[in-house]
């Protein structure tokens, strides 16, 4: 009988730590390289680059078109996020703030809205 309480003893430790250890996060999801691709924007179909880092708890940024380096990278003014969700705010070249608005889809991809009226994907970029 001794046994058996023990390896049960030992059986719900085991359970114990590994459900504890599944509500802790293993990564910051957001931070990263993303390649994000807007549709149907006044000047067509437009891909950025970014990547995205935490300093002091918040997460930073810039802007980079994908398809032409030599355009000025436009800076990330404002991030704001939940755990499936990130809205990132940044310059447009008319001057104003546009708020890109992401959901998580799976591990690697994004899905959402810029400016409420076109369609945005983002897929993480492997280093």
């Amino acid at each position: 009988m001794k046994k058996v309480s023990i390896i049960l003893a030992v059986l719900f430790l085991g359970i114990f730590c590994k459900s504890f250890a599944q509500t802790t996060p293993s990564s910051d999801f957001f931070a990263g390289k993303w390649e994000i691709s807007l549709s149907g924007t006044p000047n067509g179909n437009v891909q950025f680059l970014t990547t995205l880092t935490r300093k002091d708890g918040k997460l930073s940024g810039e802007l980079a078109n994908a398809s032409d380096a030599t355009q000025a990278k436009r800076p990330i003014t404002k991030v704001e996020e939940s755990a499936n969700k990130i809205v990132i705010y940044f310059e447009s070249s008319q001057g104003g703030e546009i708020a890109l608005e992401l959901a998580k889809v799976d591990n690697d991809n994004l899905k959402g809205m810029l400016m409420d009226s076109f369609d945005a994907t983002a897929k993480r970029l492997k280093e």
